[in-house]
């Protein structure tokens, strides 16, 4: 009889089942994950309101495990071995395009599952695609030879590996598209795991001045973003953000807004688009705000505005984000507020599009 897997599959908005699934045979190109730790993100809330597909999905794309079974070709290539620790990132590369020779796999046909039906993205993917295990809300996950893989640090935690997600979007979106360096000044939306995230890689990269918005439900949240570094906070559902951020800029407003509000619409790109400097301002945007007929277009040409789309992240930027989480420059214990097993993770899920208590969720499949 042949080992069983134990899973938390989405079968539909809200619904969750528990299914069994054979253990797969490893090809010699291949491995299998031991999940420890699958993170949850606003993402994860989203889709489990409103399933993009309607097959069963194992959910689940901030993956980290132990290596608990690997192929000789597959330990060759990678460099690793039974019992290491890795980060598996949910993109799964072509690895012959342009994109992915860079690093980028974010931006490669294999892994957009919206347009390619063959493309495998870690938590979004079909369980009815054999073998099955493509998300971390599974005591086991299947790692085919193209899986973007990340050795934790020796000594940290998985726990806090688990971070490494929202961390690397900090760097990526903020650093890398956005430009953020030595005395910018930044307006992060949202005090959410994604935009904590963005709060320390803009201190780690030298800004000068932080703001943070969020509302009354995000109070425990704006004072986790001064202890990781924002110099103010405002909550935009007692204060004139705009009229707060002119002041506190002297009227100059900020360098770089970044949106992490995680679909709240076309109000935050309104006033990232007021709160940027006269001219030569950068603003990150979000794709859940949809269609936007009355776009200022006038202002943002005004303004000489670059507008950049968050879009995951690349190599370099999870390695950093690996780095900077084994620094201990940062408090990130604040980040890492609660935990549930596989059997709760109906509730985790909604946990984390629930109290503002709730930062970064930790679903450890075998507790």
């Amino acid at each position: 009889m042949s080992e069983k897997v134990l899973a938390a599959v989405r079968t539909g908005p809200h619904r969750t089942e528990f299914r069994e699934y054979d253990m797969p045979d490893i090809p010699d190109d291949a491995a299998l994950l031991r999940v420890e730790v699958a993170g949850i993100c606003g993402t994860d809330v989203k889709f489990y309101a409103k399933p993009p597909i309607s097959d069963p999905v194992i959910m689940g794309h901030e993956n980290i495990g132990v290596i608990a079974k690997a192929g000789a070709t597959f330990k060759k290539r990678r460099g690793l071995k039974e019992g290491d620790r890795v980060f598996a990132e949910h993109y799964v590369g072509c690895m012959n395009c342009e994109h992915c020779h860079r690093g980028d796999y974010r931006l490669c046909m294999a892994t957009d599952w919206r347009k390619n039906p063959d493309g495998i993205r870690f938590g979004y993917t079909s369980a009815l695609k054999a073998p099955h295990l493509w998300g971390g809300f599974a005591q086991y996950m299947y790692l085919p030879w193209n899986s973007i893989l990340h050795r934790v640090p020796d000594g940290m935690s998985p726990e806090l590996a688990g971070v490494v997600t929202p961390m690397a979007n900090g760097i990526q979106w903020a650093l890398f598209d956005c430009g953020v360096g030595y005395n910018s000044r930044v307006l992060v939306q949202g005090p959410g795991q994604q935009g904590l995230s963005q709060v320390v890689a803009c201190k780690q990269a030298g800004a000068s001045l932080i703001i943070v918005t969020g509302t009354s439900k995000d109070t425990k949240r704006m004072e986790v973003a001064l202890q990781l570094g924002a110099d103010y906070v405002i909550n935009v559902e007692t204060e004139d953000p705009v009229a707060r951020i002119a002041e506190i800029t002297g009227g100059e407003g900020v360098d770089v807004a970044l949106d992490c509000t995680a679909g709240a619409g076309t109000i935050p790109t309104l006033l990232g688009i007021e709160a940027l400097k006269r001219k030569g301002g950068t603003l990150l945007i979000q794709g859940e705000a949809g269609d936007f007929p009355n776009f200022p277009m006038a202002k943002v040409a005004n303004k000489y505005i670059t507008i950049k789309a968050a879009r995951g992240h690349n190599y370099e930027s999870c390695e950093l984000a690996l780095q900077q989480l084994n620094s201990d420059r940062f408090p990130l214990d604040l980040i890492t507020t609660h935990r549930f097993g596989l059997k709760d993770t109906d509730a985790a899920i909604k946990a984390v599009g629930g109290s503002g208590d709730v930062i970064h969720v930790s679903l450890m499949p075998w507790d």
